[in-house]
């Protein structure tokens, strides 16, 4: 785990709800997430951000790998270390290809993604620019290969994913360790040499 430099106490006071926020927290990921230690300072910032995550899980009109790749473009574009931390371990754990999650911060670069893949990549920096950088070219593009249902998760998505990163960012959230949890240690290569990412 990595050092915080959080602008926020990550201790918040111990109430029912912070208590369940965090066995939630620790059953499902294994540590107490920070931006849920920062929220529960506010109780109702705290509840209303549950149900909203448990709500966006049940979300499935968009493919799962443009539904991450788009979430870890919008957490990139902000520049949030969180949530592309939490962004890689989360997805990784959904089995989405490793290579792809990695090559996000230099997608125009890299040569793992489909054509598709590329202008979803493109549509959720785009979104998550300020000025905005949205066109109309970048909607009727992704039209061709998305519905219109697919289109809204896609953008609402991306909406998302900049109110997480914006709210991390500004009160100093910083990785957490949880890509490390995806890497092998080096010690346990053996003879392979190999690493899985």
């Amino acid at each position: 785990m990595t050092e915080t430099m959080a602008r926020i106490p990550l201790d918040p006071p111990r109430t029912l709800v912070t208590r369940l926020m965090e066995w939630y927290s620790r059953r499902t990921y294994g540590v107490v997430a920070e931006p849920g230690a920062a929220m529960a300072h506010n109780r109702p910032v705290l509840i209303t951000t549950m149900r909203n995550e448990m709500s966006l899980a049940r979300w499935k009109k968009l493919d799962p790998t443009l539904k991450a790749l788009a979430v870890m473009a919008s957490a990139a574009t902000v520049g949030c270390s969180w949530c592309m931390d939490f962004g890689y371990w989360i997805s990784h754990e959904d089995g989405i290809d490793p290579a792809k999650l990695r090559d996000v911060p230099r997608w125009r670069d890299s040569d793992v993604y489909t054509d598709l893949e590329r202008r979803v990549l493109e549509y959720a920096e785009a979104a998550s620019s300020t000025p905005l950088g949205v066109t109309d070219a970048m909607v009727a593009s992704l039209r061709r290969d998305l519905d219109d249902a697919a289109l809204v998760e896609l953008t609402m998505m991306i909406a998302v994913e900049n109110q997480r990163s914006r709210f991390n960012s500004a009160l100093g959230l910083t990785s957490q360790g949880f890509k490390d949890r995806c890497e092998i240690p080096a010690a346990r290569l053996g003879a392979q040499g190999t690493t899985a990412a």
